[in-house]
Order: C-alpha cells, then sequence, then structure tokens
C-alpha cells in the first residue's frame, strides 16, 4: 500500500526564498516519487485565522497555486486543491471538535504564545485578541490531514506538537466509534533548508525581510545587495556555513556547485562580488519559472481549473469517507 503524505501551505503572503528551500522543493520531489501518494493543498481557511483582507487572501491563493505549478508540481500524481473547496473539511472539523479536549486545545503552543504576550504586557485577560479560529486551529489542521488519512505529514520542528494532537484526537475518536482514522506521524525534513532573510533573522513575512520567489530581475538584485554581512574584507578567508548568502545559495545549487562557492569563501571572496554571484545564479534558475509563473497569473481561469480538477479528486475520498464517519456518529439518513 503507498504511504499517503500530505502537506498544507498556507496561504498569506507572497512566497518567497525560505519557502522553496523549506518546503516546495522537497515537496515536489517527493511527489516524483512511485511508492507514494501526495495532496497538497492550500489552506486558506487557516489563512483566515491571521488575515481579515479579502483581497490580500485571494491574491495569495494565485500566486501560491501558481507558484507550486511553475515550479513543477505534476498535477497528474499529486492531488492539488484549495481547502474551502473540500466542504467535507469543515464537517469533519466539528465532529473532532466534540472529541477534543479543552486541555489539550490550552498547550497548543501558538495559544500559550499570545497568552504570554498578554501577560508580559499587563493585560488583565490572557485570552484579549485571541479567537476561536486561533484556539481551535490544531482541530482543523487534524481535519485536513485525518480526513485524506495521512501516514506522514512534512513540516517543520515547531509544527510536530500539531500532528501530536492530530493523533490524539483520532485516538479518541477511534476509542468511541471504532477504528476509521489513520494515526499520522511527523516526518521532519532534515534535508529542507531554513534560511536566514535580508537581516539575518529566519526568512519570513512576520519580520518583513523575505525575498520574493518570482521578484522581477531588477528587485531580485536590489534585495541580494541588501542581505546584511558582516565587516570582513575582501580576501579575507570566510566561514561558509551559517552565512546567510552561503545558505541561500547552497538551497538553489547542486553539490559540485556548493563545493566550489564554499572555495570561494575559504580564499576571501568580497561580499559585493558574491552577492553579485548569487544573483545572477538566481536569476538565471528562477529565469524560466518565473516566465510560467507570469503566465499562469495573466491566467487565472487555468489555475482555478487545476485546482478544480485536484478538489475533484479529493472530493472522491473525502465525501465518501464523511459518510462512513456520519454513520459511525450515528448521523445516518432516517429510513
Amino acid at each position: 500500500m503507498k504511504q499517503v503524505y500530505l502537506t498544507g501551505i498556507t496561504t498569506t503572503g507572497t512566497p518567497h526564498l525560505g519557502n522553496y528551500a523549506g518546503a516546495i522543493k522537497p515537496a515536489i520531489e517527493a511527489s516524483q516519487r512511485e511508492d507514494t501518494e501526495n495532496f497538497y493543498f492550500l489552506a486558506d481557511l487557516h489563512a483566515l485565522i491571521k488575515s481579515h483582507d479579502p483581497k490580500a487572501v485571494q491574491q495569495s491563493r494565485l500566486e501560491i497555486a501558481a507558484t507550486w505549478i511553475a515550479l513543477g508540481l505534476d498535477t497528474d500524481k499529486a492531488v492539488f486543491y484549495c481547502q474551502s473547496d473540500i466542504h467535507e473539511i469543515p464537517a469533519l472539523t466539528w465532529l473532532l471538535t466534540c472529541q477534543t479536549a479543552k486541555g489539550l486545545m490550552n498547550r497548543a503552543h501558538a495559544y500559550k504564545a499570545v497568552v504570554q504576550e498578554n501577560e508580559e504586557a499587563g493585560s488583565p485577560d490572557p485570552d484579549r485578541g485571541i479567537t476561536m479560529g486561533l484556539f481551535s486551529y490544531p482541530v482543523l489542521m487534524a481535519a485536513d490531514i485525518l480526513m485524506f488519512k495521512a501516514h506522514k505529514v512534512p513540516v517543520g520542528r515547531d509544527q510536530v506538537q500539531h500532528i501530536e494532537m492530530a493523533r490524539d484526537i483520532a485516538q479518541r475518536f477511534n476509542h468511541h466509534y471504532g477504528d476509521h482514522f489513520v494515526l499520522p506521524e511527523a516526518e521532519v525534513a532534515e534535508s529542507a533548508s531554513v534560511l536566514a532573510g535580508l537581516d539575518g533573522r529566519k526568512m519570513s513575512k512576520s519580520y518583513n525581510n523575505t525575498i520574493p520567489l518570482f521578484a522581477p530581475e531588477k528587485k531580485l538584485r536590489k534585495l541580494i545587495m541588501r542581505i546584511k554581512t558582516n565587516s570582513q574584507e575582501p580576501g579575507e578567508p570566510k566561514e561558509a556555513d551559517g552565512n546567510t548568502l552561503f545558505e541561500i545559495y547552497r538551497a538553489f545549487a547542486t553539490p559540485e556547485q556548493t563545493a566550489e562557492v564554499r572555495q570561494r569563501f575559504a580564499d576571501g571572496i568580497g561580499w559585493g562580488e558574491m552577492k553579485q554571484y548569487l544573483f545572477e545564479h538566481l536569476n538565471l534558475l528562477l529565469s524560466e519559472p518565473r516566465e510560467r509563473y507570469e503566465a499562469l497569473m495573466a491566467r487565472p481561469d487555468e489555475i482555478a481549473g487545476v485546482l478544480a480538477s485536484g478538489a475533484e479528486k479529493a472530493r472522491a475520498q473525502s465525501a465518501t469517507f464523511l459518510s462512513e464517519l456520519y454513520d459511525a456518529v450515528g448521523i445516518a439518513p432516517i429510513r
């Protein structure tokens, strides 16, 4: 039996180089394997927790879908869909909510982090500004995973807790209603890169330090030239590992190319020269995908068609499975 892999991409913001290295590249490579079945979805319902700008959410959905297709995702092999098109997901979320202990949600890292911020700010209400979307979104995430009986969920280390919660919720449901859910496992991709951004911190929209994956040529060069470096002079040997310029290069290079640039660091390449070298490398590598991306963005109907086809495949499974679960909990058709 094929192993089922599932990955969600939250539709907030424009895809950047860090998204490619950390999620898109390993996911597309995994989708080429013959021994796996892969589900990739735009987590647009999750996006509503953070973003209350309808135009921004819609634009992000288009940009992220176009990015994955432009970078070579084979949508004949992988099931690629919008979360919001799978109407069984919210229904399953409610079934799971009725089996989820509030204490489990109290321990969610994202919720605890906001409570801590409120307490440190001296707020008399530790739950100030916390919506039920933020509080209970691990249940929605569990529904995403459990609906398609995913065996493996590739995540960063900060997301492992959510997979453990999905397992807890599934086990409780199975205990009450019989074995319906597969217990998923987190797969932390050690090979996936976590890239630093313009200021040396992790590349993140939250820090406003990202480099958009398909930035126009002039903008791409301008942003790379802004990457923070230290005061070492040209000719001084430099440490490659942990350097922002080197790590970005490595994420888009072959082992042979990486070894060559590592030697350039040891030989004392200047920062300006390395930035120009990185720009030329990325610009050459991304030029064709950028053209495909721009063409797709000009034809949103084509993107919609790909997602609709993926949703049809996904719903063929989700509709049948939800009917099974309704029967299990006693919401069967009255005869």
